[in-house]
């Protein structure tokens, strides 16, 4: 039988007039890995904190068991800024007593990429002072981790790290003994860590088990008793469990719902979006270019992080970008956000960006804009737009959009200055909606946003008509609401991936180990005795290097006709055997021709 590690008994918190949590009774035992969800000020924070004891409850109790060892991840750290990494991290341990710890060793590497922490100045002996909120979070994360606890808390763990990261800590999670309550807006890291839910709703708690899929069925299922027949219809949870049941199988860990009763909830949800009509909608409003980019060479100061790139945004494209942090994801969006805007004056460091005129972007970066404090939040919205066409017929007005985002009305009369990190994310993608874009550049748009507001978020793209591109860490994000996958591994390249992130993950799997091998390489012994290249062979490395990458290029265009082709004959068995068997010969012959391509790599770089 499990122990219980914490009780929560009857506790209740008022902020002001607002009664946060109200008569909330909960436990934690050994083994539970919770998720707590809810919208952005409902008490999510203030539950875990008081269930860490770091804030006090106005009444009732919260009791821990005996010799109870506890780490907390909160929003701010405590880092000593005059302290170093290695001594916040690892304390007063020996090289050689850390760097034997088999658990020390794949934290650092699984936040930092490598055990010299690259992309720190002085690696470990680099000052925390200076470092950016980012990287004081991931240190305060790696030294949490490589502790020994029997329950950890994490609020919003996932910020700040990169696809990689969070892939590599929700397999660490799964593989700790330790209980886990964890806040976090990350739904497909809610599916591979967690086995029970807490959703935070005005001042009470609900618990379901199993993960953030059972989760929503279960709120389906309830909204389904609870609403008549056209409202449930109308339902965006609905919505969201039909992408998730239609979807890949290993976009969840192991769906444990009942498959027959998810199935009859849905049987009458159509697609999230309806991608034909969207294309013409798009090409309407757009014609035929509307970014091409021919020989681009971007440039991040004196480093080129992306060379020699041909890429079309077409009409209608919804695009997901994901590469490893400083890969150039950023910069590309920023080059063509600036050739745009100059309406072509201003180009690259190399190449040409060619955009269509029709285009009408919004850029959403990742830095929250500077609004008049003063403002009132439907002012804020008005001052752009006083209704908005949202395609197909569909108009709202600004405060019916601003109810969508979670501004009731006597919320849009608060001051700008008064909204919280996250309310002001999102009135900065109201305003850029508003603006009625053909065009949308989305640099991480789900910081700081509720799972609540990010379903909102989806359900107005799905009928949003125009080209979009979205760069983020929250890879059911990127799922949902794109149809390609293209990576920036770190090469100068840009790839389009056919099976999305897994393929990403694969890919920087590979380059990390063949990296790995070729390091513990031993040296030859004697360094003149290796024959250098001729410049006629270093050529024709080149020239091989390039037709490969050609090959590659059709290879990609082929797979994509093929998914295509496989999911418009769904229901026709043998044509799907028969096209799934070229697509996986497809498969093995790009495989072979990456292999090629990192053996001639090497041989062409003096070039």
């Amino acid at each position: 039988m499990a122990v219980n590690l914490v009780n929560v008994e009857n506790v209740s918190k008022v902020y002001g007039t607002r009664a946060l949590l109200d008569g909330v009774s909960l436990g934690v035992s050994e083994g539970d890995r919770i998720g707590v969800v809810g919208r952005n000020g409902d008490g999510k924070t203030t539950l875990i904190r008081m269930l860490a004891r770091l804030e006090e409850a106005d009444t009732g109790r919260v009791t821990h068991s005996g010799g109870l060892r506890i780490g907390v991840l909160t929003q701010h750290d405590s880092l000593d800024p005059a302290a170093t990494v290695r001594h916040e991290v690892i304390g007063d341990l020996a090289d050689h007593e850390w760097a034997g710890n088999a658990k020390i060793r794949d934290v650092l590497t699984g936040l930092f990429g490598g055990l010299d922490l690259p992309g720190f100045p002085k690696g470990l002996d680099t000052v925390i002072g200076p470092l950016s909120g980012g990287e004081r979070r991931r240190i305060a994360l790696a030294k949490l981790l490589i502790e020994e606890q029997d329950l950890i808390v994490l609020d919003e763990p996932t910020n700040h790290l990169d696809v990689e990261g969070i892939s590599w800590l929700a397999q660490h999670l799964r593989e700790r003994r330790s209980a886990l309550v964890c806040v976090t807006h990350d739904r497909w890291f809610l599916d591979q860590v967690c086995t029970r839910m807490w959703d935070v709703q005005r001042g009470t708690v609900h618990e379901y088990e199993g993960g953030y899929s059972d989760y929503v069925f279960a709120r389906a299922e309830r909204e389904r008793i609870a609403a008549s027949e056209e409202a449930k219809r109308q339902n965006l949870i609905r919505k969201e469990l039909a992408w998730l049941r239609r979807g890949a199988p290993a976009r969840t860990s192991k769906p444990r719902f009942r498959v027959e009763a998810a199935n009859e909830l849905i049987k009458d949800v159509p697609p999230p979006r309806d991608s034909s009509e969207l294309m013409k909608f798009a090409s309407s409003r757009l014609g035929r270019t509307v970014f091409d980019l021919e020989d681009v060479t971007v440039q991040a100061g004196p480093k080129v992080l992306l060379k020699h790139v041909n890429w079309q945004l077409g009409p209608g494209d919804r695009i997901g970008l994901v590469g490893v942090n400083g890969a150039g994801k950023t910069s590309l969006l920023r080059a063509m956000a600036e050739a745009a805007r100059t309406q072509g004056e201003e180009q690259p460091a190399g190449g040409r960006i060619d955009v269509g005129k029709t285009v009408k972007l919004a850029y959403l970066s990742q830095e929250v804009a500077e609004l008049d404090p003063d403002w009132r939040v439907l002012q804020a919205v008005q001052r752009v737009r006083e209704r908005v066409d949202l395609g197909k017929g569909r108009e709202m007005t600004a405060g019916q959009l601003c109810e969508t985002f979670g501004f009731n009305k006597e919320k849009q009369w608060t001051p700008v200055g008064d909204l919280s990190g996250g309310e002001r994310r999102r009135l900065q993608l109201l305003r850029l909606l508003m603006s009625e874009p053909n065009v949308l550049f989305l640099d991480e748009p789900t910081n700081d946003l509720d799972i609540e507001t990010l379903t909102q978020l989806e359900d107005l793209l799905d009928g949003w008509p125009g080209s979009m591109i979205v760069i983020s860490h929250d890879r059911f994000f990127v799922e949902r609401t794109t149809d390609t996958v293209y990576a920036l591994l770190g090469d100068g390249t840009l790839r389009m991936l056919p099976r999305g992130i897994d393929e990403y993950l694969e890919r920087r799997q590979r380059m990390e180990q063949q990296a790995a091998a070729a390091a513990a390489a031993p040296a030859p012994a004697d360094e003149k005795a290796v024959p250098e290249k001729s410049a006629a062979e270093l050529r024709a490395a080149k020239k091989e290097l390039q037709k490969i990458e050609r090959q590659l290029d059709r290879i990609s265009e082929k797979e994509t006709v093929l998914h295509a082709r496989i999911a418009e004959h769904a229901t026709d068995f043998a044509k799907v055997a028969e096209l799934d068997a070229e697509l996986r010969a497809l498969t093995g012959e790009r495989e072979e021709l990456e292999m090629r391509w990192l053996e001639l790599a090497e041989d062409a770089q003096g070039m």
